[in-house]
């Protein structure tokens, strides 16, 4: 008797799977369906699509994506399943099959927004539907990355909010103008089925791609239907969402000349700069009438996804001079992505320059805006209160990675005078918290918590170890940003630029860009270059189980799933099974557990 294909798959044992092969399997027909695309050869890629959707190397690599790699793998679904046995692993990826698919609900989740008292919803999938979904993901998404206009950077991979915000820079850095501060209101949740669905020109997909839009949420026991929008939790929905509003920045500028003739002159490059970030985007000229326009042509085009903008986030402002809209003086400069963008009348020693040499008369000065600002403080202010009882190492501990954290974000900005300024404000609450816990005196109580270290006398440190110290906002060093090439994209299968690239990207850890030069882009593991969306660990190459130190010449950087391999075989790991139910070879958790 012949046997299947699927019987044979599932006689595979996951940790012997040859991953190196795998990626570069997949990356081949997604490097190929993106120069299809990109030559106007849509139907060849369409055919390469389907192809990738049934490589049961895709569906290894999907399954491994949202099993192993992905930040929120152990979060569970309608079914209660928070993660698989390798074994599961196989006979899910053989699974994956689009013809046979049927979709489950959602799991909602309320999350607080960042420094507000209000909740957003999350739908969590399954493990299955987040698999499928990674499927899809991996054939649409180099399909419509050669499409994508090059102005819009959220969800989209290799690029980052550091890049719009350079790219804002180089639009305003020469000439004064007028903006559009523009937010869609409640974009993910709004977006119109029909038109999405319409937007999707590969049939193959379109009937599951439904059932996800369709599949409807589980809110404590209440199932309800989804009209509209895109379920924010679920693998593919940034991209689904880009592809709704793909099209609005080209349909906005073609809507313009190129030129137009005033007074005799030819004026060259009338049409508005319009910069997206997912449903944040700003629009540019010189001319108030050309933004007032764009507003309108704005709200026309949003109106066919079954979008608007939010108008209470929506304002008209220039970024050299207070202007009055509708008697309303709108202040100079504009918040966009957590920095403050605005221009400054200097004089001639501080002024900007044209390209040509001449003086500018004023510089334009990118900072942490003052909203992100309040939020460090909330954020910092909210863990020295939580740790009036905690060991000093544990405070120190809990902050070092706040104040890090929001230190890269910022800085490739001028962000040193903020820098100062946080560090005094953090001084103040640990000298309160130092105080408070002391019934001594005041230089006693100090003397117990701060002494001579990195940061001078004032060094916030443990006495029984001094390598245990707050870190200092004032210590971060300001670098500036490194734009994308225009026309780059990581299916262009430049993997030199692209690993190197990872390292040069704010948010990335300094001693993970010191060690990604050292392995120049390449895990030592698998020996595959880091990609852009690679969740990368820092490991011991001699454990420190084994008298390892913690020192550069004992760090690699690895792949989150080459990391668990090496800990799972070097033996500096301890797996407890008490920590799962075991139920048929799956390991579930009740859904408080999960969350």
């Amino acid at each position: 008797m012949k046997m299947s294909k699927a019987s044979l798959n599932t006689r595979i044992e996951w940790n012997t799977i040859n991953w190196a092969k795998v990626q570069r399997k997949v990356f081949k027909l997604q490097k190929q369906i993106f120069q299809a695309v990109k030559s106007g050869n849509k139907a060849k890629a369409r055919k390469l699509q389907k192809l990738l959707s049934k490589s049961f190397y895709a569906k290894l690599l999907a399954v491994r994506k949202v099993t192993q790699d992905n930040q929120g793998k152990r979060t569970a679904g309608v079914d209660g399943i928070k993660t698989i046995l390798p074994q599961q692993r196989i006979k899910l990826a053989s699974s994956l099959t689009l013809k046979r698919y049927k979709s489950l609900p959602l799991r909602r989740v309320w999350i607080p927004k960042p420094g507000k008292d209000e909740k957003r919803p999350l739908g969590i999938p399954t493990i299955s539907d987040r698999a499928m979904q990674c499927l899809v993901k991996f054939c649409m998404e180099p399909y419509w990355e050669a499409q994508f206009e090059g102005t819009s950077y959220g969800f989209r991979p290799g690029r980052s909010c550091h890049d719009a915000i350079g790219a804002i820079f180089n639009q305003i850095c020469q000439k004064s103008k007028f903006v559009l501060d523009a937010d869609i209101a409640k974009c993910f949740d709004q977006i119109d089925h029909t038109y999405l669905l319409n937007k999707v020109d590969n049939p193959y997909f379109r009937p599951t791609i439904k059932q996800w839009l369709k599949a409807g949420v589980m809110d404590n026991g209440v199932f309800e239907n989804t009209e509209s929008g895109t379920p924010q939790g679920g693998v593919i929905s940034p991209l689904l969402a880009n592809i709704a509003l793909h099209g609005m920045i080209g349909d906005i500028q073609n809507s313009f000349p190129k030129s137009i003739y005033r007074n005799g002159k030819q004026i060259q490059g009338y049409r508005p700069s319009i910069i997206r970030y997912a449903d944040d985007f700003v629009v540019f000229h010189k001319e108030l009438d050309v933004i007032n326009h764009c507003h309108s042509l704005i709200n026309e085009w949003l109106n066919k996804v079954g979008l608007e903008l939010r108008p209470e986030k929506t304002r008209i402002c220039h970024t050299l001079k207070d202007i009055k809209i509708k008697g309303t003086l709108e202040k100079a400069g504009f918040d966009f992505l957590g920095f403050n963008i605005r221009q400054y009348p200097v004089g001639k020693y501080q002024s900007g320059k044209k390209s040509n040499g001449k003086l500018l008369g004023f510089k334009t000065i990118i900072k942490p805006s003052k909203k992100a600002i309040k939020a460090h403080h909330e954020a910092v202010k909210e863990v020295v209160k939580s740790h009036r009882n905690q060991p000093q190492a544990a405070l120190i501990n809990r902050l070092n990675p706040i104040i890090r954290g929001w230190c890269n974000y910022y800085s490739t900005v001028c962000s040193k005078e903020t820098f100062s300024s946080e560090e005094h404000h953090l001084w103040k609450l640990l000298r309160a918290w130092a105080i408070g816990r002391s019934k001594k005196g005041t230089k006693k109580a100090l003397g117990k918590y701060f002494s001579n270290g990195v940061h001078g006398k004032w060094t916030f440190q443990t006495k029984e170890d001094n390598r245990i110290y707050l870190i200092s906002h004032s210590d971060t060093r300001i670098i500036r940003h490194t734009m994308m090439k225009e026309d780059a994209s990581i299916f262009d299968g430049n993997w030199t630029y692209w690993s190197k690239r990872r390292g040069q990207y704010p948010d990335t850890p300094r001693r993970v860009s010191t060690l990604l030069r050292k392995q120049k882009g390449k895990c030592p593991l698998c020996g595959q270059y880091f990609t852009t969306e690679d969740l990368i660990e820092i490991d011991h190459i001699i454990p420190k189980s084994e008298g390892g130190k913690d020192e550069y010449k004992n760090y690699q950087a690895l792949h989150r799933h080459c990391h668990d391999v090496k800990t799972r075989n070097d033996g500096s790991h301890d797996w407890s099974e008490n920590d799962y139910e075991w139920k048929d070879d799956v390991i579930t958790v009740p859904i408080t557990r999960a969350v």
